[in-house]
C-alpha cells in the first residue's frame, strides 16, 4: 500500500511543478510531511529523508520535462547556465545544513516560505520587451512560437539570486523553482513558458547536487526512494505537455492559493 502511494505521489507532485515550473518539491514536501505527522506507514519518513527523496524525485522529474521543452525550443540555455553558477554551490551550503534543522522548526521555516513566495506572485511583474530592433549587448534574445523577446539578466543579480535559490533546494528539498521562477518573470522580464522551461533545466542539474550531497549524508531511504522515481519522470513528462494548454495567469493563481494553504497548515504544525 505505502508503494503505492509513493509513486501516486511522485506523479501528481511531478505533474505539478513540471507544469509551473517548480520542481515539485513545494508539495511533496509539505504532503510527506504530513502522512509523517499522520500514519504510521510513513513513520520512516523523518524531514531529512523527506527532502532527501524530494530532491531524487526531482531529479526524475526535470530530466522528462526538460527533455520535453528542449524539443519544443522553449529552454534558455544561456540564462539558465548563468544561475547555475550560483545555485549549484548554493545546492551543497543548503543540504548540509538541513541536517541541522529540528522537525517543528522545519514546519515553521517552510511554511513562512510558502507564504512569502505567494506573496510574490502578487508584484506587478516587468513586461518582457518585444520588437526592440537596437543592438544592445545587455539584451538576451530568445525566439518562440513566432515572436523575438528581449530581457536583461545582470551577471551578480543572478548569481546572488541563484545562491540562495540553490541554498533554499538543498535545505528544504523544493527543487529552487518555486523562487527562480517568479524571479525570472518579475525581475527579468522573461516570459513565463520560458522561465518555466528553463527553471526546470537548472533543477535538473541543482537537484542531482543536492540529491548527492543528501545521499552521501545517508539520509536516502532507497526502500521507498526507488517508488518515487517512476511516477515523478511520468508526472513531468505530461506536465509539461499540459504547460502548453494552460494561460499563465491562470496558473499562478492555483498555484497562490496552494502556497498560502499549505504555508500556514506547516506553520501552525510548527508552532503548536
Amino acid at each position: 500500500m505505502v508503494y503505492v502511494i509513493c509513486v501516486l505521489i511522485g506523479i501528481v507532485t511531478a505533474f505539478v511543478g513540471s507544469l509551473v515550473g517548480l520542481g515539485g518539491g513545494v508539495i511533496l514536501v509539505p504532503t510527506m510531511l504530513f502522512l509523517y505527522q499522520y500514519t504510521e506507514l510513513f513513520s520512516w519518513a523523518t524531514p531529512q529523508t523527506i527532502v532527501g527523496i524530494s530532491l531524487i524525485a526531482m531529479v526524475f522529474t526535470a530530466l522528462s520535462s526538460t527533455i520535453y521543452y528542449s524539443r519544443n525550443g522553449r529552454v534558455d540555455y544561456k540564462t539558465g547556465l548563468l544561475f547555475l553558477t550560483g545555485s549549484i554551490p548554493g545546492g551543497f551550503i543548503g543540504s548540509w545544513l538541513n541536517q541541522y534543522v529540528s522537525t517543528d522548526d522545519f514546519s515553521l521555516y517552510f511554511g513562512f516560505l510558502m507564504i512569502v513566495l505567494s506573496l510574490l506572485f502578487l508584484i506587478r511583474r516587468k513586461t518582457a520587451m518585444k520588437g526592440i530592433t537596437e543592438t544592445n549587448k545587455s539584451f538576451q534574445t530568445f525566439h518562440i512560437d513566432g515572436k523575438t523577446y528581449y530581457y536583461t539578466v545582470a551577471i551578480w543579480q543572478a548569481f546572488s539570486l541563484s545562491l540562495v535559490v540553490g541554498m533554499l533546494s538543498g535545505l528544504f528539498g523544493i527543487g529552487g523553482g518555486s523562487v527562480i521562477v517568479p524571479a525570472m518573470i518579475l525581475l527579468f522580464g522573461i516570459p513565463a513558458h520560458i522561465a518555466t522551461a528553463t527553471s526546470m533545466f537548472m533543477i535538473f542539474f541543482v537537484s542531482m547536487v543536492s540529491a548527492g550531497t543528501h545521499i552521501a549524508l545517508g539520509h536516502i531511504a532507497w526502500e521507498y526512494a526507488l517508488f518515487f522515481i517512476p511516477g515523478a519522470y511520468i508526472g513531468g513528462t505530461i506536465g509539461a505537455k499540459a504547460n502548453q494548454l494552460f494561460q499563465g495567469k491562470t496558473l499562478e493563481r492555483i498555484l497562490r492559493i496552494l502556497l498560502i494553504v499549505i504555508g500556514i497548515r506547516l506553520i501552525m504544525e510548527g508552532l503548536i
